[in-house]
This record gives C-alpha cells, structure tokens and sequence, in this order.
C-alpha cells in the first residue's frame, strides 16, 4: 500500500463524494471492520439519499446493521459484493 492509498481516520461528505465508486482495492482493504452508510455508499458508487431508500426497503446490496439511530456495514461484505479479494492490489 502505497502512501496515496492510506485513508485518514474519517473521509468528510465532500471527499466521500469525490471518490464514490472510485475506491481501490487497497483503500477498500484499509477500512475498518464496519464502515459507515455514507461510506458503504461511496464505495459500492451510489449517494447516500439513495443508500438510506435502498436500507428503508431491505435492498441495499449488503447487509446492514442497526446500531441505535445509525447503521453500519460490514467491510467484509462489500469487499465480497466487489470482489476484492479476488482482485490483484
């Protein structure tokens, strides 16, 4: 992993924004064990009005986790949604 590919601790909305869908492996693989669902979002390309609608119908992509008034997303299930693991850095 090189240093462009390191993620600072939390990436703000904006920044999110910039990088939906444009995630490298090695980015996907430096993310904690459950991410936010603004970041789940990011990563799987979409914004995050859509992800909350998706969540609201039991669609999104992957499993999510309620976690009081918030939810979270297994980082293990979106790199199995993409195929990461198969992925060369």
């Amino acid at each position: 992993m090189t240093a462009t590919d390191a993620l600072p601790e939390r990436l703000t909305t904006e920044e999110l924004r910039l990088r939906r869908g444009r995630w490298s492996a090695a980015q996907l693989r430096a993310l904690p064990a459950t991410v936010d669902l603004e970041t789940a979002c990011s990563v799987v390309g979409m914004g995050l009005w859509k992800g909350r609608h998706l969540v609201a119908e039991g669609t999104f992509p992957v499993r999510v986790i309620r976690h009081g008034s918030r939810y979270v997303v297994p980082t293990a299930a979106l790199l199995r949604l993409l195929d990461v693991d198969k992925q060369v850095a």
